[in-house]
Order: C-alpha cells, then sequence, then structure tokens
C-alpha cells in the first residue's frame, strides 16, 4: 500500500498575539491620524487663508473721566438717558464665571436672558444645570428671564453634526428675545458665558449715540483662569443696537471691533470633572482623541503647566504667529484689571487667580 502523503494543517497566531498585533495596529493608526492633524495645522498658513481684518475701534477709558467726554473721544455724542440693555446667552454648565459675569454686569443689564438644554450639543443628556442652581443668582431674580430648549439624544453611531443644534438652539433665543421684550434701539449682547464685556464697555454701549449697529467686541482671551493670558484673539462676542434683521449668531458678523472690550476665560472650571464635561460636550467634542486625554491626572497636569487640552497646534494663519505661540501660556503674575468681582471675592475664586492652578476632582 502506498504511503499516504503527510497533510499539513494551517496554524492559526494564539489569540493573546492577535491581540496583541490588532491593539498595535490599532494604536499606529491613532498615532497617524494624531499626526496628520498636527502637520495639517502647522501647515495651515499654506492651506488656509485669513479672514479678513478688523476695523479697530480705539477703546478710551480711565477713572473718573465723564461719560460726555468718553463718548467724545470715540466720536460720538451722549445721549439724554441710556439705553436698555439685554445680554442673551445659551447656559451649559458654566455656575461659576455665569456668576461673575452677573455680578460684574449686574448694574448696566436690565435683562439677562439665559437659554438651556436638556442635552448638551453632541447629544449627550444633561442637568438643567442654572434651574437646579437658580437659588445662587437669586441677586438678579427680578432681572433674569429663563427658558428652557428640547435637546436632542444622539443616536450612537449617526455622527450627528453638533454644530447643527447649536444653531437650532441660537435660533430659539430669537424667539425668547421676542418674548421677553426686547424692542428696536436696545442693545443685545450676544457671546458666550466665558465672553463677559467690561463694565466701562457697557456704559459706552449704553451711554453713547452714533456707535456701529454692530461691533465684536475684542476681548482679552484667558485659558484655564486669570494666570494664563493667551493673546487678544478672541472677537466672536458682539454688541448689537436691536433691530428688525437682528439675528443671535456667534460668527462674523462685521467688519468693526471694539478693542480692548472685556475677558474671556477658556475652560475656567473650579472641578475637574467639569472640564471632562466640557471637553465631552461642546461642539468640538471631535478633539478628544484619545480615551486617555480626560484622565483626571493628566488634565490637572496641563492646567498647572498652560498647556493645551488637545494635544493641538495654535490655529494660526502665520508662520510666525504660529511659531510665537507654540508651547505652553507664559504665566502672569498680574490680577490688575480683571473683572472687579473676582477681585473682591478672592477667597472663593483662588481657582482664578495666580497661584491657584490645584483643582479638586468633583
Amino acid at each position: 500500500m502506498a504511503p499516504q502523503p503527510h497533510l499539513t494543517s494551517k496554524r492559526s497566531l494564539p489569540r493573546p498575539l492577535c491581540a496583541l498585533l490588532l491593539l498595535l495596529v490599532l494604536t499606529c493608526l491613532t498615532g497617524i491620524v494624531i499626526y496628520s492633524q498636527k502637520i495639517s495645522y502647522f501647515f495651515r498658513p499654506l492651506w488656509d487663508n485669513p479672514p479678513s481684518p478688523f476695523e479697530r475701534i480705539p477703546h478710551y477709558y480711565a477713572e473718573n473721566v465723564s461719560m460726555d467726554h468718553l463718548c467724545r473721544l470715540h466720536g460720538w455724542s451722549l445721549l439724554s438717558q441710556p439705553r436698555r440693555v439685554f445680554d442673551a446667552i445659551i447656559f451649559s454648565n458654566e455656575l461659576d464665571i455665569l456668576e461673575l459675569r452677573w455680578h460684574e454686569l449686574y448694574p448696566y443689564v436690565s435683562k439677562f436672558v439665559i437659554l438651556e438644554s436638556n442635552t448638551t450639543f453632541t447629544g449627550i443628556p444633561k442637568p438643567h444645570f442654572f434651574a437646579l442652581n437658580q437659588a445662587r443668582f437669586a441677586f438678579a431674580e427680578e432681572k433674569i428671564a429663563h427658558d428652557f430648549f428640547p435637546g436632542r439624544v444622539a443616536v450612537p453611531g449617526s455622527h450627528e453634526d453638533p454644530f447643527v443644534l447649536e444653531s437650532r438652539q441660537r435660533g430659539a433665543m430669537n424667539a425668547l428675545l421676542r418674548r421677553v421684550g426686547i424692542s428696536n434701539g436696545d442693545i443685545l449682547l450676544m457671546s458666550d458665558t466665558d465672553e463677559i464685556p467690561s463694565p466701562n464697555t457697557l456704559k459706552l454701549l449704553q451711554w453713547c449715540d452714533g456707535i456701529p449697529p454692530i461691533m465684536h467686541l475684542e476681548l482679552r482671551h484667558y485659558m484655564y483662569s486669570f494666570e494664563f493670558h493667551v493673546d487678544y484673539s478672541s472677537w466672536r462676542a458682539t454688541a448689537h443696537v436691536y433691530g428688525p434683521r437682528t439675528n443671535y449668531r456667534h460668527s462674523r458678523q462685521t467688519d468693526v471691533i471694539l478693542s480692548d472690550a472685556g475677558w474671556h476665560c477658556s475652560f475656567c472650571f473650579r472641578h475637574i470633572s467639569e472640564f471632562v464635561f466640557k471637553m465631552t460636550a461642546y461642539s468640538h467634542a471631535d478633539r478628544v482623541r484619545k480615551k486617555y486625554f480626560l484622565s483626571h491626572s493628566r488634565i490637572q497636569n496641563l492646567i498647572c503647566s498652560g498647556n493645551d487640552l488637545f494635544d493641538m497646534l495654535p490655529e494660526e494663519h502665520s508662520f510666525q504667529e504660529l511659531i510665537k505661540k507654540m508651547g505652553s501660556i507664559p504665566r502672569s503674575a498680574s490680577a490688575v484689571h480683571l473683572p472687579a468681582y473676582l477681585i473682591q471675592n478672592a477667597d472663593k475664586f483662588k481657582f482664578l487667580l495666580p497661584g491657584g492652578c490645584l483643582r479638586r476632582p468633583h
């Protein structure tokens, strides 16, 4: 009988080795995505055109100078009585910054208009943080107009655009403003909670005749606290002389901008858990490219070092500005020219002042 040929079986790799190889492949792919994004941002000056420059209005202010004189310095005149001011914001979870904002602006604002949803812009269910903490803002109760926006919970895997939900909420603000009695000629502030116009800016808007019908507000941009001053790049906040065509937005609306008009304190939270919430909740949540980005110890280290939470390069349109802003944000020991309510309550808001970078977990 002829010998049978020897049959060789195909041998598969051990399961642990397969899992390890798969993990290595996924890690490499993730690294490629991250570094390709960095390369793209680094070469942004080559592929993206800068926006048209703003026409800057110099901002004049000093203590003990009359409003008549300040208005005339700007080329405007003094009104016989002040305009009403409506401060309108879409609220997420920035309770400390909201307290600071409303105390700072209370003497000048006629109505604080606040809209909040039961979901984040990314479709994550969330509590109505303002409604649950309304007693904290009893000092402004008679000026507050608060309403709810019915959010939409994202379907897993649907990849819905968070900017669509954000746009719908901003559209709902238009109807709310009309319901609370805004009129032609009133001043409407359009900004995020953490974009705070200064009191001297509001006095100009209240009292000066001849101001542009729409002005962007140039804000001093801070990150994590007022210890880390980034630059003067914040421009999205706007002041409008309300009219029939006024539409609540958070985008470029005019070429005119009032210089040094307030403060923008990004990611200025008391607790690490609030950082995690915002990183996953706001419209740029896609920047959380790795799970460890949400590590409490990592976030704490980045807060105290002034480095970027998302490990991204600066969004600049020239190599000169890009290189200048690479690396950590320089610390500042100055607590001058900051909101008065912050300084008056320095013990309560230590985490927003120089030397206060350590945060509580919850």
